[in-house]
C-alpha cells in the first residue's frame, strides 16, 4: 500500500513537473513602472494584474465583474457600497490581506502623484468595518463603481510603509520610491527580476490562494523596439508569443503551419490631442497665437486626414475609422456619434483661410513609436496629409517611457493618444479626455486642456445618473459636444492580432491584456 501511495505521488510529481511551462513573450515597449497606482499604462496594467489583483475582475471570457479579492458586495443605501474581503488571502510575503491594505490601497490609488484617480472617481472615503469588510462611501450614487474597481489593485499597506513608497510615484518627474521597481502582491505570480528596458521575468506565487487553469509556471516578458527583431523571434521559436505583430508580417505569419494569430477587435481608441491652452505655441512660425485654440483649424486638419488610407495602407486592415472618442464595446457608442467629418482638402484649406492661415503655419506634432500599431507610420502619414493644405507638423517620435510623461508636462502642440476604456464606460473617457482638468482623476490625460463648460456640467450629470436612459443621452450629447468642438481628433479604433505559436492556448480579450491565469504551454 505504502509503495502504490509512493507511486502515485510520484506519478502526480512528474506530471506536474511535465506541464510546468515557462512563457516567453514579446512586444515594442517595456512597461514603464511596477507601482500599480503611478502610470495610467494598458500594457503595464495587463503585467501588474498577474502580480497585483483587485477587489473585482472581469472574467476574460464573459467579460463580466466576478470576484477577486472581494467574494461580496452590496449597496447599503444609494451611496454606501458595503465589501466582504476574501478570507484567507496572503501577500507573496506570506503576510496576511485584510481590510487595513485594502482602505490603504484605495486611498493610495486617490493620491496626488496617483493616475488611477479616475477609477476612484465619485468615492468620498473608505473605512474599516472589521478585518474582512470595508465600506465605501460616496459623494453621489455611481453606477460604474464595481467597473471601475477593476482596475484598483490592491497593496500591503505594512510593505509600502516599511519600504517608503505611501505614495505613488509621480511619473511627471525621475523620482523612484521602491515600488517603482519592486512588487509584492497576492497574485498568481511574483517579479523575480525586472531589468527596464531589457527583461522582466516573473515566477509562480506559492501563496497564491487560487486556482491556475493554465500551465505557466514563469513568465518572460523581453520588450523589443524592432519589429523585424521580434518577428524573427517567433519564427525562430525564441518566443512564444508575438503580443504586436506588425500588420506586413501578418500574411505570412497567417500561412506559417508552427504558428497561429488569434484577432479581435481592441476598445482602444486611437486620436490626436491639441494645445487649445497656450496663448502662444512653442515652437511654431505663428508668433502671439495659437491656431489650435480656433475650431476652424483644428476642423481643417481633422478634414484634411484621408482615413480610408490610413486603414488600407498604414494599417492594412488592422483599424475602424471612427469619428468619435469610444469604440463600439463602450457603453454610450452609437452610430450617429461615431460618423465622421468628410475628407475634404478644398474645405480644409478653406477653413485655414477663413481662420486666417491662408499659408498653413509650423506646429510641433509628437508620437509614439512603440506603443501602438503602425504609430510612427501613422504619423508620418497624417504629416504629409496636413502638408497638402499648408500645414507643416514637425515630427518627433518618442519611446512610451519618455512619451507620456512628456504630453502630461503639457509639452506636445499635437499629440497621438490610444484610448482603452478598462470600464466598459464612456465616463471613463469623457472623465478623462475632456473634462476640464481638476481634481479626482478630471482631465487626468486631457494634456492639451480643452476645456467648455457645457461638458463640464454633462460630465459631472453623468458621474451621478443612475437611470440608464438618461444616462445614455447625456453621453451621446456629451460625444457629439465633442465632435462639434473638434475637442480632439479621432482616427480610428485598433484591431488587434496576438501571434504566437501552435502550442499556445490563450483568451484573447478586447482590453489587449493576457489573463495569465488561463494560458496553456502545450
Amino acid at each position: 500500500m505504502k509503495l502504490q501511495l509512493a507511486l502515485l505521488v510520484a506519478a502526480v510529481a512528474a506530471a506536474q513537473a511535465a506541464s510546468a511551462a515557462t512563457f516567453k513573450w514579446t512586444s515594442a515597449s517595456d512597461i514603464p513602472t511596477l507601482d500599480v497606482h503611478s502610470q495610467n499604462n494598458a500594457l503595464g496594467n495587463g503585467v501588474h494584474a498577474a502580480v497585483y489583483e483587485s477587489l473585482v475582475y472581469y472574467n476574460s471570457r464573459s467579460f463580466k465583474v466576478e470576484a477577486q479579492l472581494a467574494t461580496d458586495w452590496k449597496l447599503l443605501n444609494p451611496t454606501q457600497m458595503r465589501i466582504t474581503l476574501r478570507k484567507g488571502v496572503k501577500f507573496s510575503d506570506g503576510s496576511a490581506f485584510t481590510a487595513e491594505d485594502a482602505v490603504f490601497s484605495l486611498n493610495r490609488a486617490m493620491a496626488k502623484t496617483s493616475n488611477y484617480g479616475v477609477y476612484a472617481q465619485g468615492i468620498d472615503k473608505v473605512v474599516k468595518v472589521d478585518d474582512n469588510t470595508i465600506d465605501v462611501l460616496l459623494k453621489a450614487p455611481n453606477p460604474v463603481l464595481m467597473n471601475q474597481l477593476t482596475e484598483l489593485r490592491m497593496m500591503s499597506k505594512a510593505w509600502s510603509e516599511k519600504n517608503k513608497s505611501v505614495e505613488p510615484k509621480d511619473i511627471k518627474t525621475k523620482d523612484e520610491s521602491f515600488a517603482h521597481r519592486n512588487a509584492m502582491g497576492t497574485g498568481p505570480f511574483m517579479v523575480k527580476e525586472w531589468q527596464p528596458d531589457q527583461k522582466l521575468v516573473m515566477v509562480r506565487n506559492p501563496n497564491w490562494w487560487g486556482k491556475m487553469e493554465g500551465n505557466l509556471t514563469e513568465i518572460v516578458y523581453t520588450p523589443v523596439r524592432s519589429e523585424a527583431t521580434r518577428v524573427a523571434a517567433l519564427l525562430s521559436g525564441e518566443v512564444d508569443l508575438l503580443l504586436d505583430p506588425s500588420p506586413q508580417d501578418l500574411g505570412r505569419m497567417r500561412s506559417n503551419s508552427a504558428l497561429k494569430v488569434v484577432d479581435g477587435a481592441e476598445n482602444r481608441t486611437i486620436f490626436f490631442g491639441m494645445d487649445q491652452f497656450r496663448d502662444e505655441l512653442v515652437g511654431s512660425n505663428i508668433k502671439g497665437k495659437n491656431p489650435l485654440k480656433d475650431v476652424r483649424v483644428r476642423k481643417a486638419l481633422y478634414q484634411a486626414i484621408d482615413s480610408n488610407a490610413l486603414n488600407k495602407v498604414t494599417m492594412r486592415g488592422l483599424s475602424q475609422p471612427t469619428g468619435t472618442l469610444v469604440s463600439p464595446q463602450v457603453n454610450g457608442w452609437t452610430k450617429k456619434v461615431d460618423a465622421r467629418w468628410p475628407y475634404d482638402i478644398e474645405g480644409a484649406k478653406k477653413l485655414l483661410a477663413d481662420a486666417g492661415y491662408k499659408d498653413g503655419f509650423e506646429v510641433d506634432f509628437a508620437c509614439p513609436n512603440n506603443r501602438y500599431i503602425n504609430d510612427e507610420e501613422v504619423c508620418q502619414a497624417v504629416t504629409a496629409m496636413w502638408s497638402r493644405v499648408g500645414v507643416k507638423a514637425k515630427l518627433r517620435t518618442l519611446p512610451l517611457v519618455t512619451y507620456f510623461p512628456m504630453i502630461q508636462r503639457y509639452e506636445a502642440s499635437i499629440y497621438m493618444l490610444g484610448w482603452g476604456v478598462p470600464t466598459f464606460d464612456a465616463l471613463y473617457s469623457l472623465q478623462s479626455l475632456v473634462r476640464s482638468v481638476g481634481a479626482g482623476g478630471d482631465g487626468n490625460y486631457n494634456v492639451g486642456r480643452y476645456s467648455n463648460p457645457q461638458m463640464d456640467a454633462l460630465v459631472e450629470r453623468i458621474k451621478k445618473e443612475t437611470d440608464a436612459k438618461n444616462r445614455n443621452e447625456l453621453i451621446e450629447k456629451a460625444l457629439e459636444l465633442s465632435h462639434q468642438d473638434v475637442s480632439h481628433i479621432p482616427l480610428h479604433n485598433q484591431i488587434i492580432p496576438w501571434a504566437m505559436k501552435k502550442s499556445v492556448d490563450v483568451v484573447h480579450r478586447a482590453d489587449n491584456r493576457i489573463d495569465w491565469r488561463l494560458v496553456k504551454v502545450n
